[in-house]
């Protein structure tokens, strides 16, 4: 983490997926950047950021263009949203009921051939770490990559696992100088 001074990231969950009602996870799906309100809140309330950070899947790549013309992001693929292995792109109506899981053992379950939501969030905090070097900056990402950084920020993938992330929402977390995270605020939307 950077020396002496706190460093916000500014994480931002890509604008809506156009999944065709399927889970998207790895599926390189674009987004509906269509919503003209919502981006110009979020870019008015990130106006003063200049390093930016997304994942590489489409539709973080569009959302951060649709935000911030003529920026080209960094890319980072320990960002990229949770493995779901063999339940990508498989309807919504039609994946498992996992309601009966303790929120641990939700953290820990892996879909067949896919990764746990604890597995996510160990290969995206190095990421998040190499992040905070005291500068603030914008992260377009998923919303199990920004409930990683959750986590991170509170010390718990499970109760992570709590927390909403809607489409455009920005959350911010702290970085604290000499170690240690907070939580500057969650799903925040524009109109």
């Amino acid at each position: 983490m950077g020396q002496g001074k706190a460093t916000e990231l500014w994480l931002i969950r890509h604008a809506p997926a156009l999944h065709g009602g399927a889970l998207a996870g790895r599926r390189d799906v674009a987004a509906d950047c269509a919503d003209v309100a919502a981006l110009a809140g979020m870019r008015a309330a990130t106006a003063g950021l200049t390093r930016h950070v997304c994942s590489p899947a489409l539709r973080c790549r569009q959302t951060a263009q649709a935000l911030w013309p003529g920026v080209t992001p960094a890319q980072d693929p320990r960002l990229w949203e949770q493995d779901f292995g063999a339940w990508e792109g498989v309807p919504f109506a039609d994946l498992p009921d996992l309601g009966p899981l303790s929120a641990p053992d939700l953290a820990a379950h892996a879909p067949p051939g896919g990764e746990s939501f604890a597995q996510l969030c160990a290969r995206a905090t190095p990421a998040l770490h190499l992040l905070a070097q005291g500068e603030a900056v914008a992260v377009v990402a998923h919303a199990g990559t920004i409930r990683a950084a959750l986590a991170l920020a509170i010390g718990s993938a499970s109760a992570a696992l709590a927390f909403q992330i809607a489409p455009l929402s920005l959350t911010r977390i702290v970085a604290l100088p000499g170690g240690g995270w907070s939580v500057a605020e969650v799903n925040r939307v524009f109109a």
